[in-house]
């Protein structure tokens, strides 16, 4: 017998997110053999126990998908906006804009995100106990002196807690620089409001790497499916087969 908790049999399912299938359970609407289930951390067999969800059975859905976009300037990282503003799954086709966004970027960021159907993958590269690097190229104002780099190096304090920047410039310009820098969580504004501790507002920024994933040349606004070698190699990072 191989028991599996419920919220990730649904992720692997395909249906949602693991938050989002500890808040499906928790709002009583997923039960198991006719019985509705509400306590997290609840059991399953895959192989043998029947689920339903909203009174529909839950059902594998087709192989996962996983697609890299190359996010341009002035998109919403979401499916929908309700200031209408333009949302990145406009940039792919119908049948893949139910995939989960993986490495949402702000408004005026660019770069590489994903999009997939596999929820565990996706729970994966975002949670931060896995540390997944992502690499930026990042515009800031001002010259950012050598001190400044060794300090991002031994982390600066974002919400509480030192967060360490890898920080190699690339070229110093007039009154700003251009720098590649590496982290390896992806909360909200991260890279920005790390700068902005040590003092350089960001004027630019662009996403470059998310693990062994890279852009390329990738066009901006265009998106392409993973090669087997690329699906292979970010499962490893995160540990899955």
């Amino acid at each position: 017998m191989n028991l599996e908790r419920l919220q990730k049999y649904l992720s692997r399912m395909g249906l949602c997110s693991r938050r989002q299938g500890e808040e499906w359970i928790k709002a009583g609407r997923v039960s198991v053999n006719n019985q509705v289930v509400t306590i997290l951390g609840t059991k399953i067999d895959a192989e043998r126990d029947v689920v339903w969800v909203d009174g529909r059975l839950v059902k594998p859905v087709a192989p996962p998908i996983t697609v890299m976009l190359h996010k341009p300037y002035g998109y919403v990282s979401s499916s929908a906006d309700p200031q209408g503003r333009r949302v990145v799954t406009e940039l792919v086709d119908e049948e893949l804009r139910r995939l989960y966004l993986v490495g949402r970027l702000d408004y005026d960021a660019t770069g590489l995100m994903l999009l997939t159907n596999d929820g565990e993958l996706a729970f994966r590269l975002m949670h931060p106990s896995y540390q997944v690097p992502r690499v930026y190229r990042v515009t800031v104002a001002g010259e950012v002196a050598p001190e400044t780099i060794k300090l991002l190096a031994a982390g600066v304090i974002v919400h509480g807690r030192a967060v360490p920047a890898e920080v190699a410039v690339v070229k110093q310009e007039v009154n700003k620089t251009v720098v590649e820098l590496t982290v390896r969580e992806g909360r909200y504004h991260l890279v920005k409001r790390i700068m902005e501790q040590v003092g350089h507002s960001v004027l630019k920024l662009k996403r470059l790497a998310f693990g062994p994933l890279k852009l390329g040349m990738l066009p901006r606004g265009a998106y392409r499916h993973l090669s087997a070698e690329e699906l292979e190699a970010v499962k490893a990072e995160v540990g899955l087969k």
